[in-house]
């Protein structure tokens, strides 16, 4: 991925509404992570994931001339993103749950030091997966790398922004004693 120009989003929405291809490349740059964690916070797998990144982004083709607020482009693209997610799950009338998270490196060559990690985290994943599926998808946006802003995942999870962080102190507790509780 290249690295993000210091232009602001107005600027490079007029100059992809004006057909600039660098502009076009910064946009889906800046906001792929964003696009990406909400197919994930949707539960969506990877093909599903790249057909609503396709969608989105056409769509952002076929609208970038409507977009009023050229500043919030990012909660445009992630309300975009999830209509698209949605249409998806319509359309499959199912939900396709995520593969299993990575494996992590482990330095740690002693088998004890390894097994109790991978126990540790087997019983978070499992807390994790007793949660709602709004707690899931607001702890998976949240933790999506490059991290959205309040804007893009109050869009993305039809929230309001200033709930976000209550919603998140909570979500955190109700794993934390979902995880004591084993």
């Amino acid at each position: 991925m290249s690295q993000h120009t210091t232009a602001p989003l107005p600027d490079l929405v007029a100059r992809a509404q004006r057909g600039d291809e660098q502009a076009w490349a910064e946009l889906v740059s800046r906001h792929a992570g964003l696009v990406w964690s909400v197919a994930r916070a949707h539960r969506l797998g990877d093909a599903d994931a790249a057909d609503v990144a396709q969608a989105t982004w056409m769509r952002l083709l076929e609208h970038v001339g409507d977009i009023r607020e050229p500043a919030a482009v990012g909660g445009w693209v992630a309300t975009t993103a999830r209509r698209e997610c949605l249409r998806v799950l319509r359309r499959a009338e199912r939900v396709v749950c995520t593969a299993e998270p990575p494996e992590l490196v482990d330095d740690d060559s002693e088998p004890d030091a390894r097994l109790l990690n991978s126990e540790r985290d087997a019983a978070l994943w499992a807390a994790f997966g007793r949660l709602s599926a709004r707690d899931q998808a607001l702890l998976r946006m949240l933790a999506a790398s490059p991290a959205p802003s309040y804007e893009e995942i109050g869009a993305a999870l039809g929230m309001p922004i200033g709930s976000i962080g209550p919603t998140r102190a909570r979500a955190l507790d109700r794993l934390r004693r979902e995880f004591e509780r084993g």
